[in-house]
């Protein structure tokens, strides 16, 4: 077969293999996805939102947002990104609110299921949490000093609450398989992707090309791949390859805490970005603020740790 025929080959398995994956996947993401987007459209067209709301707005909007996007944040760090964004659609946004909210639930989404994956790979199940937490807060409103006013609307798939219940119905069941397509394409094309870097073995040169990187995020070089594998793939879905590096002694438990300190900031890039791009958030202001915040936790720690050796050391000369 020639170079160019192998190529080809090589394309069209990956374009095939990615089908059964994105369908397994995608089926998952809507199960999840579909009855949250239901359970906020009912609490919206009910009312039950404006008492989240009242509630909540106090302390919401000191980061620019409505008290009841609270409800899509809520769902983003419990349940996913995809759920978030589901929330997200379901009530009517700004572009500049969803931006902020995005970038929290990027911050935050997954947490106890990703938390976990931070302690089997060395770090602390609450730490992590809070730490993530209180970053995706303290994001939010650096946004909201910085963002200028944006007269556009965020995606909306929600219904009119004056309408009648079976319209209710049938705008939601509309907008639903306006998702659906959306979910299926942007999966497709990630599953299609992570194929090709598997069956041409780009992970690791890129890894390798990558390692000078990780100086600059304070991070040891052999840290790369696990950087890759978590900005690719993920921290839940790359947990299985982080063990393994670890397992291999490829990298040490404590370069492995070091690197989750990053990841917690900055991880999942690649799907996090192209999903909220494709619904109106700008892919440039989510890498800036999440590598900045990585970059900045990272080296503040090492700041930190380097001063209590320092106090340490005078205290016991």
């Amino acid at each position: 077969m020639t170079q160019k025929g192998q190529h080809s080959s090589l394309i069209l398995q990956s374009l095939r293999k990615a089908l059964p994956a994105t369908w397994k996947s995608a089926s998952w993401l809507l199960r999840l996805m579909i009855p949250i987007s239901l359970g906020v459209t009912l609490l919206q067209y009910f009312g039950v939102l404006e008492l989240f709301a009242k509630v909540l707005h106090p302390v919401f909007v000191h980061i620019g947002l409505p008290g009841a996007s609270s409800l899509a944040f809520i769902s983003g760090a419990a349940a996913g990104t995809y759920a978030g964004i589901a929330a997200m659609m379901s009530m009517p946004l700004s572009l500049r609110q969803a931006t902020i909210i995005a970038l929290m639930i990027a911050l935050c989404h997954a947490l106890p299921m990703e938390c976990a994956v931070n302690r089997k790979t060395g770090s602390s199940f609450w730490k992590m949490g809070l730490i993530r937490i209180v970053m995706a807060f303290l994001s939010a409103a650096l946004l909201n000093l910085l963002l200028p006013e944006m007269q556009q609307s965020y995606v909306y798939l929600g219904v009119d609450t004056q309408c009648s219940w079976s319209e209710m119905l049938l705008t939601w069941a509309l907008s639903q398989l306006k998702m659906a397509a959306m979910v299926f394409a942007i999966i497709y094309t990630l599953m299609v992707l992570q194929r090709l870097l598997e069956a041409y073995d780009l992970m690791k040169p890129i890894s390798d090309f990558l390692s000078p990187l990780m100086k600059i995020f304070g991070l040891p070089r052999n840290a790369a791949y696990m950087w890759l594998v978590g900005n690719v793939i993920g921290i839940s879905y790359g947990s299985a390859v982080m063990l393994e590096l670890e397992e291999q002694g490829k990298i040490t438990r404590e370069e492995a805490n070091e690197a989750n300190y990053h990841l917690i900031m900055n991880h999942s890039l690649l799907e996090d970005t192209i999903v909220f791009a494709v619904t109106g958030i700008s892919a440039l202001i989510l890498i800036t603020v999440r590598i900045s915040f990585a970059i900045l936790l990272v080296w503040s720690r090492k700041a930190l740790k380097a001063s209590l050796r320092t106090l340490k050391s005078n205290a016991t000369v």
